[in-house]
């Protein structure tokens, strides 16, 4: 099966059944999307009571079509897709995804129609995506085969969603936030191609370093914490569980139709499998994130920051995490001391406060210090916005500084709001992660201190 989503994932030409221009329809936003990668591939709109969409020509079905379909995505009413389904297989497309809702998790009635379906493409020998799905992204070739509101930047962390909302979510703070995403993926109701057979993709996909999923319910647990297992000695499986309760299970059921099971079941799986648990949407991304920009260390580090207070949090965050913060030597006080740009009332401890003035060259006598010394094993730097801050300049440093250590992770918090922005966009730019929030940061460090 694995072989076979290259032609959805990767399609020269595909082919939206159900497409309309209807504000505010699936339909509509599934072409608004497609067509802003067409230079990568050809688009076809197939809908037989609309000769014309958004000034294109359609065509009734996708039969009619002259050209090889590599993938056709589906979004049409539940009565109407088996036959839809059977034209697609008539056509021997690529692979399929079916966007509609109203099979498996609408009771015995609908999941006899999914069975109908997944048997049809199964005999055909095309991967079927959904049903009941959102869609798939796919940054580096510029395909969002999906209605989600935004397209993230590109990047190397692949989300993969049992639910399309979460995704939706995901996509649009991606986005926002800045986090490079290599693949996205809404599987929906899991008639075709699993779960598995998608971890397994990513596996070997060389665009993607971490996978991210949100999971409600599995269909084969063994052999996802055999695949899962297998994978994480290359590359890191995040995961966020849904349905930790009887309330949240019951919910899962009418959701996708899935048997969400005893979520301690789960808890001891990821556990095994070494798979990271995460306990919300913004540290699964968080988590992802650090990840994908930095390898991982023994667990000894040092804070850098020109506000004692956040210093003193910080602390605390790293305590409550168990992450440890390194002593400083006497040679890395001293070199820090001889400096004539810092000032006699630093710190001399971890937390290096090295007081609010701080200029860019007094960052740069600590950070480089501070790397020198051989038992730090990780750095985190800390600026508050006052008003003899230069960030950009900061920035600068830090990214020279990662050049020159570039086994020690560095991991920004450039605080507040539009006075950093730039240095920030800086520093994602040559993949130092940066966080807003000291605590979501710190929660997302304990991932690379850990083994």
């Amino acid at each position: 099966m694995v072989n076979k989503l290259g032609r959805i994932f990767n399609p020269r030409t595909a082919a939206i059944i159900g497409a309309t221009d209807r504000i505010g329809s699936v339909g509509a936003g599934l072409v608004k999307n497609m067509l802003l990668g067409e230079g990568e591939r050809k688009v076809f709109l197939v809908n037989p009571n609309q000769n014309e969409i958004f000034g294109r020509k359609t065509f009734p079905i996708i039969t009619d079509i002259p050209e090889v379909v590599d993938l056709a995505i589906v979004a049409v009413p539940a009565s109407i897709v088996l036959k839809v389904v059977e034209d697609c297989c008539k056509k021997k497309v690529g692979g399929i995804i079916v966007i509609s809702a109203g099979f498996s998790e609408i009771g015995s009635k609908g999941e006899k129609i999914q069975n109908e379906l997944a048997e049809m493409t199964c005999r055909a020998g095309i991967a079927l995506v959904g049903p009941n799905c959102l869609g798939i992204i796919n940054t580096k070739n510029n395909l969002n085969a999906s209605f989600a509101p935004a397209t993230p930047p590109k990047g190397n962390v692949a989300l993969i969603s049992q639910s399309g909302a979460i995704l939706d979510i995901l996509a649009d703070k991606a986005a926002e936030e800045n986090y490079g995403i290599s693949s996205m993926v809404s599987y929906g109701n899991e008639a075709g191609v699993t779960l598995t057979d998608f971890l397994k993709s990513f596996a070997e996909d060389v665009e993607t370093k971490v996978i991210a999923l949100y999971l409600e319910g599995l269909k084969d647990g063994r052999k996802f914490m055999e695949i899962a297992k297998r994978i994480v000695s290359k590359k890191p499986i995040i995961v966020i569980k849904a349905g930790k309760n009887y309330e949240g299970q019951r919910a899962i059921k009418s959701h996708t139709g899935t048997m969400a099971g005893d979520y301690q079941v789960y808890k001891s799986a990821f556990k095994q499998s070494g798979v990271i648990e995460t306990d919300s949407l913004e540290e699964l991304l968080d988590v992802s994130k650090i990840l994908a920009l930095e390898s991982k260390c023994e667990n000894s580090v040092a804070i850098i920051t020109n506000g004692g207070g956040c210093g003193v949090l910080a602390a605390d965050y790293c305590k409550s995490q168990g992450i440890n913060l390194a002593e400083l030597s006497k040679d890395t006080i001293s070199r820090i001391s001889g400096s004539a740009e810092m000032p006699s009332l630093w710190s001399k401890s971890n937390p290096i406060d090295i007081v609010g003035d701080a200029s860019p060259a007094r960052y740069k006598v600590a950070i480089e210090a501070v790397l020198s010394q051989k038992n730090i094993r990780g750095l985190i730097i800390i600026q508050t916005p006052q008003i003899m801050t230069d960030p950009l300049e900061n920035a600068k440093i830090i990214v020279e500084a990662k050049r020159l250590f570039p086994k020690k992770p560095i991991v920004c918090f450039f605080l507040g709001g539009k006075m950093s922005s730039e240095a920030i966009k800086f520093l994602e730019d040559n993949n130092i992660p940066n966080y807003g929030e000291l605590k979501r940061g710190i929660i997302a460090l304990r991932a690379l201190t850990r083994y």
